[in-house]
């Protein structure tokens, strides 16, 4: 079993930063890709960045330039550097991964418990 801890969520100014992380504990085959998800208040819950354990990286278009994704492999942990934030990003930010257990199983999605960003105009 999986579990994923995020951290780093929090209330901050518009053009503000700040830097969210989720550690994925427990053993497995794999833990690729590491992503992160975004769901504001009456919207559907979207993708914000996602990467490989090979570093490739991809990017809703209403972030890039503004966030940044990273992982730790060694740690089975991923970032968001999130800088110049703006209202509209406000919303509880979810970790995601996908996990094979062993070599010959399929991937499982496992999902953090997300964590509130709010930025103030």
């Amino acid at each position: 079993q999986v579990q994923l801890v995020e951290s780093g969520g929090g209330l901050v100014q518009a053009g503000g930063s700040l830097r969210l992380a989720c550690a994925a504990s427990g053993s497995a085959f794999s833990i690729d890709p590491m992503a992160w998800y975004r769901q504001a208040p009456g919207k559907q819950r979207e993708l914000v960045a996602r990467i490989s354990s090979s570093s490739f990286t991809n990017y809703a278009d209403s972030v890039k330039g503004r966030f940044t994704i990273s992982r730790d492999n060694a740690k089975n942990t991923v970032y968001l550097q999130m800088n110049n934030l703006k209202p509209e990003d406000t919303a509880v930010y979810y970790c995601n991964a996908d996990v094979k257990m062993t070599p010959w199983s399929t991937s499982r999605s496992y999902w953090g418990q997300g964590t509130q960003v709010t930025v103030s105009s």
